[in-house]
């Protein structure tokens, strides 16, 4: 047994020798001013960011964040990290974003950077290796983002994928698998997965159709026809409008002036429609045509889509209308369980910030309450009052 408890005490040394926690940020104090660097990329009047917990939280302290503070800017913000590769590894990229101002438009997303980066040049154009989070626009737009740059080109996710909007902490996490694979998590809970290749335009199609294929001449693909029995009733054609027989010319009309008296024209109560003889089943219907298909000679298979050579800065490059939004608790790591945990922990705070939330409002429901009768009473006195006060008397002119 002493022996069994050894050795698995040694494998578990070894797994954590073996992962990795890349980059961690939890904003607890005013150090991330020194690490983090603002754009000064001309043209753009970028705003700033506050360390703060918010309005309602479960921490004063351990649930402070990034807070985007001014209205109807452009954000952009970075910071570096030792590079690194994802090669043979799952890759995790993970934050936490609090819309508390219940956001009408802006971006809730980070980008990840190559070290190409020059932070303080940093804007919407710079090539970036992956963005994610969600973003929010009106009730048309409310997705997260899921974008590969790939070959120079970036391509976004083929699925819809709905973010939360409500004004609470919602972590998300990317998971990028060595065989090309990704989840999507969402509060620690899968809301989408699949596979690179499928789920990205990076490749070209596997097949495409055989260009040297036609569709037969004698191929019928129509399911019905017109019955040659059926024939036209000889009484069916009947004009669409006819002259109102009820009407009469005006009393007053002057063919002179006026011109010669039409009555107004009516819909033919006997008006049929265009005749068209019944549908039959065709005789001779082969169902629909298949374009057949060859395989695709551009197409090429890459074993590798999930990798990164070179990540080594993560930057908020986005706009908003209303500010307010909380960024926070950002971890890459190539470790899902760690990733887990602290998303575990991340919830139980959320729990305590959700509390403090719903006694910010019955007090303000408590506060609007109190303060209605009162209201009521003043206006109940206004109207004593004038009923009791004298009537002033005028002399007569």
């Amino acid at each position: 047994m002493k022996t069994f408890l050894l050795g698995l005490v040694s494998l578990l040394a070894i797994y954590s020798a073996n992962c990795e926690v890349y980059f961690e940020e939890k904003f607890l104090d005013d150090s991330w001013e020194s690490n983090w660097v603002y754009s000064e990329h001309p043209g753009k009047e970028f705003g700033k960011f506050k360390l703060t917990a918010g309005k309602f939280y479960n921490d004063p302290e351990e649930d402070k964040g990034l807070q985007t503070s001014e209205d109807a800017r452009f954000y952009a913000l970075s910071t570096k990290f030792k590079p690194f590769s994802n090669e043979g590894k799952p890759l995790i990229i993970q934050f936490s974003v609090k819309h508390e101002q219940d956001i009408d438009c802006g971006g809730g997303y980070l980008k990840v950077f190559d070290c190409k980066l020059d932070s303080k040049d940093m804007h919407g154009e710079t090539p970036y290796e992956i963005m994610f989070g969600p973003d929010i626009c009106g009730p048309g737009t409310k997705k997260v983002h899921v974008i590969f740059s790939y070959k120079g080109k970036n391509h976004l996710i083929k699925k819809d994928i709905r973010c939360k909007d409500d004004v609470y902490t919602h972590l998300y996490t990317l998971v990028v698998k060595p065989d090309n694979t990704y989840e999507v998590l969402i509060d620690n809970e899968k809301v989408e997965s699949g596979s690179l290749e499928d789920d990205w335009d990076f490749l070209p199609p596997k097949k495409i159709k055989d260009p040297s294929a036609k569709k037969p001449e004698d191929w019928d693909d129509r399911a019905t026809i017109p019955d040659p029995e059926d024939k036209k009733p000889e009484d069916w054609d009947k004009p669409e409008h006819i002259p109102d027989p009820d009407a009469t010319k005006p009393e007053d009309w002057d063919d002179e002036m006026d011109g010669e008296w039409e009555p107004p024209m009516i819909d033919n109560p006997e008006y049929k429609g265009v005749w068209a003889p019944k549908q039959i089943d065709n005789p001779a219907y082969k169902g629909p045509w298949v374009h057949p298909e060859i395989d695709n000679p551009e197409y090429t298979a890459d074993p590798i889509l999930y990798k990164r050579d070179e990540l080594c800065s993560v930057g908020l490059d986005l706009w908003q209308v209303k500010s307010g939004t909380i960024f926070d608790n950002f971890l890459f790591t190539d470790d899902l369980e760690v990733a887990k945990e602290r998303g575990e922990e991340i919830k139980k705070k959320i729990e305590g910030e959700k509390k403090m939330k719903n006694e910010q409002d019955e007090a303000e429901r408590e506060k609007e309450k109190a303060e209605k009768p009162e209201e009521e009473d003043d206006e109940d006195l206004d109207d004593e009052a004038g009923e009791g006060a004298p009537v002033e008397e005028h002399d007569e002119l």
